[in-house]
């Protein structure tokens, strides 16, 4: 049986993340998934949150988007639109993002302006929850 599966991240400007880890826990549609090495395969959601990576007997945090994984029971992939580990957040910007999402909400928007400004709004939001909770990651 194998120790540990590979996690991949990938959003469509980079590879994120690359590595072998024992154990990571991530934000589905239906709740928080966390996944071992020989996990069912699968296929979901991810939601905007935090996705948790355990390697090696430490955590390591990171701000995830909307998107999909594919689980085998050697490999996560995670495609999504954002991904920033925690010591990379800028909660500032994250903040300000935040604001403004919130602040175009109130005025009359397309089904498709509402859809990418509460997409803004919850990747944001993520960010935030993510910095808050482990501000020195």
């Amino acid at each position: 049986m194998a120790a540990t599966l590979r996690l991949e991240i990938v959003t469509p400007e980079a590879r994120v993340y690359s590595e072998d880890v024992d154990m990571v826990t991530l934000p589905g549609v239906e709740g928080e998934l966390g996944i071992y090495p020989q996990h069912v395969p699968l296929m979901t959601e991810v939601v905007s949150g935090e996705l948790t990576v355990r390697r090696g007997g430490q955590e390591f945090f990171l701000a995830v988007g909307e998107g999909f994984v594919e689980v085998t029971g050697e490999r996560v992939s995670v495609m999504t639109d954002m991904a920033i580990k925690a010591d990379e957040i800028d909660e500032a910007l994250a903040e300000e993002a935040r604001r403004r999402a919130e602040a175009r909400l109130s005025e009359k928007l397309t089904d498709e302006e509402d859809a990418a400004v509460r997409a803004s709004l919850a990747q944001s939001l993520a960010q935030i929850k993510v910095k808050r909770r482990h501000p020195r990651h």
